[in-house]
């Protein structure tokens, strides 16, 4: 029998690596393409910016694929003016795409002028890197279209980045130590065990390492906030969603239809409520509006709609001046579930399908809901597996290469999932035959033996069965 390992468990994703502001529609083919671009901005030196003539870039696997639908070739061009995804709104990268568009050039690191045209970029979809099916390489040329500098990057999922050579801490990842190590399900439990601890507290000791508990608490509260944002946001567009598909946006006709039927917020109404709230949250990301990676952009409407059944459909919320605590527990508890699938699986649609995206944020809400309505650490591990066992095999087969179809629908499906999933684990005591382990590493295996037309390349499934009119 083997014992426990000794080792140093690896830092895994902290709350606010999982949980960051963004633009839509993807954080892996927009973020972390909109990072990487400014990366290889920042890094080059003031003399080889000078001598740049030209930013060339080429697109391999499902960066490739997909690109044009999820907006990664503007991410690019706006990450190499030195735009953030964190703190860029969208009329201004609606603005500068604008003038890119017009001009052909970019503004390298927000300073000159340089050659940077969507229709100069190469587009390899057939061709999958060995690391990880999004990657990109950008190179600076000068005028004699000489190469200055070139790095290949690889987008991994949640906005999240590598680059090559690079060890597989993410750029922008903070490698700081903490009191409360754990690198699986079994060791976090073992962690509770020890300390007495919740799972929530363990990854709040855990964050308290970097930061003060104000400053977590206030960065967990704006997390929130721009989560409720978002969903309010898309109450007030109407229409179609953008990309060709002409998908109606449904999120204002129905809140408007529940404000008449449900104007108290009555109980038996709360899953038409979380649907909303979802559905919401996914149109404005299909919009390019300012969304919450949750931990994924095409998974962003889970979480926020889990909360939001938190917020208003549990004992807890009854209680006055409960909104605070109920936001910090959730989330931290979610984000220790949300941190094993980004370690020990994949959280990247192009990777392991979209079990890896909808079913880690549905396995990672069914633990903050849990948490909130008082389970103890083994029933919310249980609630986070029987969210993510029932995602098993998910596809991820967008239509036209756009987040829409069947994405939106399917995060207000998996947070549906989530609830029950939370409210089943509550009816045990924790134990259960499936470790939240166990499952994880099921993911993973399923991901890796699914064809690559079933991960975010639009080469299978819907994307091919439903004609793109």
């Amino acid at each position: 029998m083997t014992g426990p390992s000794t080792a140093t468990p690896p830092r895994l994703a902290g709350v606010f690596d999982l949980f960051t502001i963004g633009l839509g529609p993807s954080s892996s083919h927009t973020v972390g393409p909109m990072r990487a671009a400014n990366a290889f901005a920042d890094s080059l030196s003031p003399a080889v910016r000078a001598a740049t003539a030209e930013v060339r870039v080429t697109l391999f696997g499902s960066l490739a694929a997909t690109g044009s639908g999820h907006g990664t070739f503007g991410a690019i061009q706006l990450g190499l003016e030195g735009l953030r995804p964190e703190t860029t709104l969208p009329a201004e990268a609606e603005e500068r795409l604008a003038a890119i568009a017009a001009s052909g050039q970019v503004l390298l690191a927000g300073e000159r002028p340089v050659r940077c045209a969507v229709g100069d970029f190469v587009l390899r979809p057939l061709t999958v890197a060995p690391r990880h099916p999004n990657a990109l390489t950008l190179s600076a040329v000068d005028a004699a279209g000489d190469a200055l500098a070139t790095e290949t990057y690889y987008s991994v999922g949640g906005g999240f980045v590598l680059r090559e050579g690079d060890d597989e801490g993410a750029i922008g990842r903070d490698e700081h130590p903490v009191p409360l190590p754990f690198a699986t399900g079994d060791e976090l439990l073992a962690r509770c065990d020890e300390t007495g601890l919740s799972i929530a507290a363990v990854v709040r000791h855990n964050e308290l390492a970097t930061r003060t508990a104000s400053a977590l608490d206030d960065g967990l509260v704006a997390i929130e906030q721009a989560m409720d944002a978002c969903w309010r946001n898309a109450l007030t567009r109407t229409g179609v969603l953008p990309g060709g598909l002409n998908v109606r946006r449904r999120a204002g006709v129905l809140h408007a239809h529940l404000e008449v039927v449900d104007p108290e917020r009555r109980p038996e109404f709360w899953q038409e409520r979380v649907n909303l709230v979802a559905l919401a949250v996914n149109e404005e990301n299909a919009s390019g509006g300012r969304v919450v990676t949750a931990p994924t952009n095409g998974a962003a409407g889970i979480i926020p709609a889990v909360l939001y059944f938190a917020l208003h459909y549990t004992p807890r919320a009854l209680v006055p001046d409960a909104h605070r605590g109920i936001v910090t527990e959730f989330l931290l508890t979610a984000a220790a579930v949300g941190a094993l699938y980004k370690t020990n699986a994949s959280i990247s649609g192009a990777e392991v399908g979209c079990q890896g995206e909808v079913g880690s944020a549905s396995s990672m809400a069914a633990a903050g809901l849990a948490a909130v309505l008082g389970g103890t650490p083994r029933q919310v591990e249980n609630a986070a597996e029987i969210a993510m066992e029932h995602n098993l095999g998910l596809t991820c087969d967008p239509i036209g290469g756009l987040v829409q179809v069947p994405c939106i629908e399917r995060n207000a499906l998996a947070a549906a999932k989530a609830v029950n999933a939370a409210k089943m684990a509550l009816w045990g005591d924790g134990t259960h035959h499936v470790s939240l382990d166990q499952v994880i590493a099921t993911m993973r295996e399923t991901g890796a033996d699914m064809s690559s037309k079933y991960k975010e390349t639009a080469r299978g499934g819907l994307a091919v069965n439903v004609p793109n009119c």
